[in-house]
Parts: C-alpha cells; structure tokens; sequence
C-alpha cells in the first residue's frame, strides 16, 4: 500500500517542516510534473541543500526569499544533486558560487557540464537523422531542423571544474543523520539515492516517485541505449532495502510511504508497457511513432512529442536488446519493426 503525507504541499516561497531539521520547498516549473522538490537538512555549521529548480529569475528569487526566511542565520554549505537533469542542477553553479560544495555522482556531474557547455544554434545531423529513423512525421522534422533546439544552459547556472564525488555503499553524514548512498539507474544514469541509517527518511529523487513514472528515454547522444533495462535492474536492486515504514522525499509530487509496494508498481508499469508494444508488433510492423497509441494509450500532444518519442525509443531499444523485436527495414516514415 502506498500512502502519501497529509501534509499539504508548500505553496510557491514557502517551505514546510517535513521531519526534523528537515525543510520541503517546491519550486515551479514550465512543463509538467509543474513544480520540483527541493530539501534543506541543518547541519552544525549551516545546511544541506538537495536539488534545487532551474535557474530563472523566479527560482533565484525563490532561493534569495528562503535563504533570508527558513535557512537564515546559517549558509548552504553543501548542495546534493540527485541526478544531472535540469529541474534537479539547474542552480548548483549558483549555489557554488557562494560557497557551497556541490556533492553527486560522477556520471551526473559529466553529463550536466558537458549539456552546459553545449550550446547548439540548431538542431545535429544526428538529431534529425534519430528523429527521421523513429518515424517523426517529415513536417515536424522540416519544422524543427530550423528552431533553436532547448539548451540546458538556458536554465542552468555555469558549473565550475570540481565536485565532491558519490559512489555506491559510500556513508555520508548531513542532517545530523548517517546515509548510505545507493545508485539508481534508467531514468538518469548514476542517480543518487539517501538512505538514512538513523531513521526512516529516504531521498529518492526521480528514482522513486509515488504517483508519477519517470522518463526512460534514449537521445541522440546515445541512441542505442537501454534505460528500461538499466531501470528494472535498479528497481529490483533498491527494492533490497525498501521497508514500508521509511518516509520517500521524492523529486516531484508528495512525500510517501510504503516503499516496497512502490518499488514493484514502478516496475510493473514498465513491463506492463513493454507488454502491449510487444502484442502490438506481433500484429503488425510499425515504427517508433506508430507505437505511441500502445504505449501512452492517449494522444500525444506537440509539445510532448520529444519526450514521448525518447520513451518510446527506451522501449524499443530494451525490447531489440532481449530479441523480441527487429527492424524489418526503413521506409519513408522510419524504420519499421516487427515483434517476434
């Protein structure tokens, strides 16, 4: 059974005592989920900031509002980043630039400078070729090969060289807790997950959210690579450690508990996806676009058709991998695969 908090989520500025020295902000943003979470844990000397919005001028204004609110009187001595994506970095330059030591994985800290530094006017060659390879309709094609793609740099702070490094089964102590960090993978590589040794909180990031599934999505950058995969191999190792008394501080939505029956439906909504896809291509070949109706089971509106199209590549690749599916060749609306 999963149960969510009774608390009511903080409205925009504020921020909520969700346990012990331990506050919840949420912090807007343009696409959906609509807001991120955010966390302060008090130290000693100051405190432990996990995650922290994009960089905008509200989200800046937000942070200036809770550094002179809920976290006066001490500095940010510590920023964790959960994972590389934009909603969970987006300020870590910022907050370095004032002090703070930025703590993530390798992988996370790789990815998200390299994304900051690469600026790009217009979309790759390889990007239209993905997009052309998984059927994306040659309207839409034409229409973004000549916008200006979405820049992580455009809502993320410069990131300067140097980060303190987090590795699995490594302890750590903030919060006036001990943590066991143990590593996610699927939704972003290297995902940093807390596990409190002292009591029953959890920082679960992406990797384990109540009611929302995350993203599985393959990009040009890695267009053969499998997240559903890298994904029911975390769900199944993090599932170890799950207990259904430990309170979840997810990265979106509401805090939580009953973990373990979570950690199945997580993996269960992915099979049960990679299911349907597979019964539909054993009926009939069809390419990436053509799958969408047996994946979301809705319409994919226009501006969800990037992320729809990077989650059904997901699915696809995961099912090519474990030979379920292959292509049959290309067509003029992409290649097209066939079930087993």
């Amino acid at each position: 059974m999963i149960r969510t908090e009774t608390h009511t989520p903080p409205a925009e500025g504020e921020a909520h005592e969700i346990a012990p020295g331990v506050f919840w902000f949420q912090l807007p943003l343009p696409f959906k989920p609509d807001t991120v979470n955010a966390y302060a844990f008090r130290d000693a000397d100051g405190w432990t900031v996990v995650d922290t919005g994009l960089d905008t001028r509200r989200g800046r204004g937000l942070w200036q509002g809770f550094l002179k609110g809920p976290l006066a009187g001490a500095p940010v001595t510590r920023l964790i980043a959960t994972h590389h994506h934009i909603d969970h970095i987006g300020l870590a330059g910022w907050f370095q630039a004032q002090g703070a030591e930025l703590w993530t994985s390798r992988s996370s800290w790789l990815m998200a400078r390299m994304g900051i530094l690469d600026v790009q006017e217009r979309p790759t060659p390889q990007a239209i070729a993905f997009w052309r390879q998984a059927g994306m309709p040659p309207e839409l094609v034409e229409e973004r090969s000549h916008e200006r793609p979405f820049n992580s740099a455009d809502v993320c702070a410069p990131l300067p060289p140097g980060y303190r490094r987090l590795h699995e089964d490594q302890q750590i102590d903030f919060g006036e807790r001990r943590w066991i960090v143990r590593m996610g993978n699927g939704h972003a590589p290297e995902h940093v997950t807390l596990w409190s040794l002292d009591d029953d909180l959890v920082i679960g990031g992406d990797q384990m959210l109540a009611t929302i599934s995350p993203n599985l999505g393959v990009y040009p950058t890695e267009p053969e690579a499998d997240p559903v995969g890298d994904w029911l191999e975390s769900c199944e190792r993090l599932a170890q450690f799950a207990r259904a008394d430990q309170l979840v501080l997810p990265g979106h939505k509401l805090p939580y508990r009953g973990l373990p029956t979570r950690m199945r439906q997580l993996a269960e909504n992915q099979r049960a996806a990679l299911a349907r896809l597979l019964d539909g291509l054993r009926q009939e070949p069809l390419s990436v676009v053509d799958c969408f109706p047996l994946l979301y089971r809705r319409q994919i509106a226009k501006p969800e058709f990037g992320l729809a199209l990077a989650e059904a590549v997901g699915h696809i690749n995961h099912l090519r991998g474990s030979g379920q599916v292959w292509p049959m060749g290309k067509t003029e609306t992409g290649t097209v695969l066939w079930g087993a």
